[in-house]
């Protein structure tokens, strides 16, 4: 098992609602509370073990100020040459704030800009306009911000592959190091799914948009190294590779997780009680040689069957002729040590994944 170890911080708090978002959240049109910051502070206080990684996410972490940022690091004492994470909306950041960020010791910006498309934007319920994403980028990029990442969102409604190329350009051009592009679910208690809108594609449509965003990706110089997640050579996500490679971190915060010692336990999601001090960490039960198989077959790198061996699992001779099937069929790469699922191969991980766990 490795020893590195990051620590996620939950910024709950958001000025609307998108209407895909499942995510827990509080409104947060004035900022993020004080008290708030203070919880985190509290419980940062019970942590000894100095992280690899911190990442602010949300919610809208950029809500926070740069002395509350500066405060939280400080606390979380990270190690030297840690990756500090924080999203930000286009539209909540300023220039003064992004240089506040840098100088608060937040190392990698990450937003989230999911279309080029004005139309689309108002139809996600997001608040900013493209214009004002390239803002934020340029605002990044003189902030000193060498790590900026960027969000997509793929097949949304009344989607095209120009839609694509338009983000992607916004993001390539604003100087993104990393890009981020997830196909759209609409999920039980969204807005989307109470009204589901207008045009959304069907699967093999949504599938046919992945595959072009991975083959545009990797042509505009970002290479796949997970489902979701690209980027310029040697500028992958150290904090997401925690989960995907099943390391320890410590989540903080309202529905926040954590995985220390192949023990997984979340927090309830009540801001209040985590702000009062009532609320406590719940078990959600083992890290499993299955949760690794399911992990490591997101990463492009795959599975090494040694490691899958070291947690415990392996695959019978059924299985592995299925796999060998995957392969005659270009869902996976298998040399008998590592399997490794082919960009097509993760569109149908979920299916795959049921014949091997």
């Amino acid at each position: 098992m490795s020893d590195l170890y990051g620590i996620y911080l939950h910024i709950p708090y958001c000025r609307a609602k998108c209407r895909y978002c499942d995510f827990y959240s509080a409104p947060g049109a004035r900022g993020v509370p004080q008290a708030y910051v203070s919880a985190l502070l509290r419980e940062l206080a019970k942590n000894d073990r100095r992280p690899d990684t911190l990442y602010f996410g949300g919610g809208t972490p950029a809500l926070l100020s740069p002395a509350q940022v500066e405060s939280l690091i400080t606390a979380a004492n990270p190690l030297p040459g840690a990756e500090i994470t924080l999203e930000a909306n286009p539209d909540v950041v300023m220039q003064e704030s992004l240089a506040g960020f840098r100088a608060a010791g937040v190392t990698r910006i990450s937003f989230g800009v999911q279309s080029a498309s004005n139309a689309q934007l108002r139809r996600l319920g997001r608040t900013h306009t493209a214009e004002r994403a390239a803002q934020a980028l340029a605002w990044a990029r003189a902030a000193g911000f060498e790590e900026i990442c960027g969000d997509i969102m793929l097949a949304l409604p009344e989607y095209s592959n120009a839609e694509f190329d338009a983000t992607l350009a916004l993001l390539r051009d604003g100087g993104c190091t990393h890009i981020s592009a997830y196909l759209l679910k609409v999920e039980p208690g969204t807005a989307f799914y109470r009204n589901p809108p207008a045009g959304l594609p069907d699967g093999d449509a949504a599938a046919d948009f992945y595959l072009y965003a991975v083959a545009q990706l990797e042509k505009a110089g970002y290479q796949q190294y997970e489902i979701s997640n690209f980027c310029r050579p040697g500028h992958e996500g150290r904090h997401n590779l925690l989960y995907w490679d099943c390391c320890d971190y410590q989540g903080y915060g309202p529905a926040a997780h954590s995985c220390v010692g192949r023990v997984r336990k979340y927090w309830p999601d009540d801001v209040q009680a985590f702000i009062e001090g009532t609320a406590a960490e719940a078990m959600e039960g083992d890290c499993t040689a299955e949760d690794f198989l399911l992990m490591q077959l997101r990463l492009r790198r795959g599975l090494s069957l040694a490691e899958y061996g070291r947690w415990g699992g392996s695959f019978t001779s059924a299985q592995k002729q299925f796999i060998r099937q995957c392969v005659a069929h270009g869902y996976a790469e298998f040399d008998e040590k590592t399997l490794r699922l082919t960009p097509a191969g993760m569109v149908v991980q979920n299916s795959i994944l049921t014949e091997l766990m």
